[in-house]
């Protein structure tokens, strides 16, 4: 068995090799996130772009960190607005979000998540995609307009899901938008919108 302080040292250690990050813009970057070689734990590589951070999909693509929480291991991320007009993604060329499973982070179980412009296909599947489904809702507003009358359908995002990925592609649904822990009763003014992701403890 290890001693106990010889634990604490090695602990201590550990986590002086990686120092916080600077802030980036106004927002803290607390460990062990990253956003440089020397800084944070490189496993949990963040990015800040022009004072705004950001996280980076396994395909490449960029999505703005609207919150951390250090204490829950959570950061929440900006779904991508759909294109003016449309009812697509932007980033339905690369399938839609995806995270690399061979990273600590996943998506958390608190995510509403909502399909637009989608194919019959989807009626063979458990989602709501009834009159009273959510997505009616964001149909109503300015970004969803360009989606209203097409096939949409919501589901919460949970264990029995992959953990890594919200799909959309030509020939099932082209465009979806997620909400943050929200309430059946919610009105839209309430909606958090976002993606919230988790991380695993770096020990």
């Amino acid at each position: 068995m290890v001693p106990v302080g010889v634990f604490l040292f090695i602990l201590v250690t550990q986590v002086s090799a990686f120092p916080i990050c600077p802030k980036c813009g106004k927002m803290k970057v607390p460990y062990p996130l990253s956003t440089g070689e020397n800084c944070g734990d490189p496993r949990y590589s963040i990015y800040c772009n022009n004072g705004v951070l950001e996280f980076k999909s396994a395909p490449g693509f960029y999505y703005k960190i609207l919150s951390i929480n250090p204490l829950d291991n959570k950061l929440v991320i900006s779904p991508p607005m759909l294109q003016e007009n449309t009812c697509y993604s932007p980033d339905l060329s690369l399938g839609g979000f995806l995270l690399d499973e061979n990273l600590p982070f996943n998506i958390s179980t608190r995510n509403t998540v909502m399909l637009f412009n989608c194919s019959d296909n989807i009626l063979l599947s458990p989602l709501n995609c009834s009159s009273s489904s959510f997505c009616r809702q964001f149909e109503e507003v300015r970004e969803g307009s360009g989606c209203r009358g097409t096939l949409c359908c919501h589901f919460l995002k949970d264990t029995s899901m992959t953990s890594h990925r919200i799909r959309v592609r030509i020939g099932g649904c082209t465009a979806y938008t997620s909400v943050v822990d929200k309430q059946p009763d919610d009105p839209i003014e309430l909606w958090n919108f976002g993606i919230e992701l988790q991380w695993l403890p770096p020990f």
